[in-house]
């Protein structure tokens, strides 16, 4: 089977129907309006995501699925082992490569140098589903290089790796939804997964609220580690996202997006919760 064409194909595929789709819910359904036009900010979030995708193809040389299938053999992995039935490693790969990238999101808030790269994600005053593009590439380079690293490790099943990758695309550009389930399904779906309300309070404009709900797609992470936030402490009508003291700056022009995190600015303490 050639993973490396089937991830690709797959992959893409995801990624338009998820975007297009979270896309048409929440012009129809929009829980805040936007001041930025939404056609500036689909090309310069794409384009910033161009430049990422790029990056990634000449320096990382292979794919998550791919590395698994190359690791599948290896006598050094933790969930490779013939004794263990299939299904399991393919659940238990699923759920610690979420709990890694929890800890990958994490260390952005907490590393003061990855914070200043991931300045670029929570800069974004105007939160909609093309925020799910915006990401440095740096930081793209970041999170694959760990994620990687994750996947040698474990040396999971391609198949288990192929589906959390598809899992994360999804919830990616859903959990940055302008919109909102309704309340009953809400309260169901974010007992396990991140929903939009659910993120929508990281992306707030308050620094201790920034360190809450920092999971990827499930959201017992942040209950076990104590970073769950049910709601933002503002009331809807007061509450802002993007980063308090860049309200001067166009924060879509591509040229502040590459260079923000190299710029002579302020930086905003990276865990002002004495809790966290």
């Amino acid at each position: 089977m050639s993973w490396a064409r089937i991830e690709g194909d797959a992959y893409w595929i995801c990624f338009a129907v998820a975007f297009l789709a979270v896309a048409v819910w929440e012009s129809l359904h929009p829980k805040r309006e936007s001041a930025a036009p939404a056609g500036r900010r689909w090309r310069n979030h794409g384009a910033l995501l161009l430049v990422g995708a790029v990056c990634s193809a000449l320096l990382i040389r292979i794919s998550p699925v791919v590395l698994a299938a190359n690791v599948a053999s290896s006598r050094f992995g933790l969930l490779n082992k013939p004794w263990l039935p299939w299904l399991l490693r393919c659940a238990l790969a699923v759920v610690l490569l979420d709990l890694l990238q929890y800890w990958i999101h994490w260390s952005f808030h907490h590393v003061p140098w990855l914070w200043r790269v991931h300045q670029v994600h929570h800069s974004d005053e105007n939160y909609d589903v093309s925020t799910g593009a915006r990401f440095h590439p740096v930081e793209t380079l970041w999170s694959t290089g760990i994620h990687l690293g994750g996947v040698a490790l474990l040396a999971p099943p391609p198949e288990a790796v192929f589906v959390a990758g598809l899992l994360t695309l999804i919830l990616n550009f859903s959990a940055h939804a302008n919109a909102s389930l309704p309340n009953w399904v809400e309260m169901t779906v974010r007992r396990a997964f991140i929903t939009p309300d659910l993120h929508r309070i990281h992306h707030s404009q308050d620094m201790l609220e920034q360190q809450r709900n920092l999971g990827q797609t499930f959201s017992w992470w942040d209950r076990f580690f104590g970073t769950y936030a049910p709601a933002a402490s503002a009331e809807e009508g007061a509450f802002r996202t993007g980063l308090s003291g860049l309200e001067s700056y166009d924060s879509l022009g591509i040229g502040f997006m590459l260079m923000e995190p190299f710029a002579k600015q302020k930086e905003p303490e990276v865990n002002p919760d004495p809790l966290a």
